[in-house]
């Protein structure tokens, strides 16, 4: 007989194995790509789509009920196309971005303005820590798929560093 070393949190104690697998078991196939998860997404040069398999990550949307319950972290994969990127922003916790396919430029930004800007192709991750601006571009000719996590399992809106775009942080959930 096997034992289990931790307890079940309160919420699982009565499912069922085969409830817990359906319910903590994400596919990208029943995924619904998200293209205005987030405000900034709805400008050119910034559209993107997201994919959530854990929380709500940084969008603050949670419309899917396929979409696992986060705990401790979100986790959502991007599909960004040739030309497109996000808005310079900052988070209360750690963001990471790790590529599966394609390339991504991802840069540093302090607050006068200057970014220092690093390739990562795939296999290779950017992690941001909390508080420094940041953000990424596809600059290469092919779309780019890659993971984003964040270190809190219901993570604050991003905090873009654009006075108006942070204005409108959360016209994405409006509607």
């Amino acid at each position: 007989m096997n034992i289990a070393r931790h307890q079940r949190p309160p919420e699982l104690l009565d499912l069922s194995l085969e409830d817990i697998s359906k319910r903590y078991i994400g596919r990208f196939k029943e995924r619904t790509p998200d293209w205005n998860a987030f405000e900034d997404a709805k400008i050119e040069g910034y559209k993107r789509a997201q994919h959530r398999f854990i929380g709500a990550g940084g969008s603050g949307k949670v419309t899917d009920p396929t979409v696992i319950p986060a705990r401790g972290f979100t986790l959502s994969i991007m599909f960004v196309p040739p030309g497109q990127g996000n808005a310079a922003h900052t988070h209360e916790v750690e963001e990471v971005f790790f590529v599966l396919k394609g390339f991504l430029d991802v840069f540093f930004e302090d607050e006068a303005g200057e970014r220092v800007w690093s390739r990562l192709s795939p296999w290779e991750c950017a992690a941001c820590p909390p508080g420094v601006i940041h953000g990424y571009e596809n600059r290469s000719l092919e779309p780019v798929y890659f993971q984003v996590m964040l270190g809190r399992a219901a993570p604050e809106l991003m905090g873009y560093s654009d006075p108006e775009l942070f204005k409108r942080r959360d016209g994405h959930l409006q509607g």
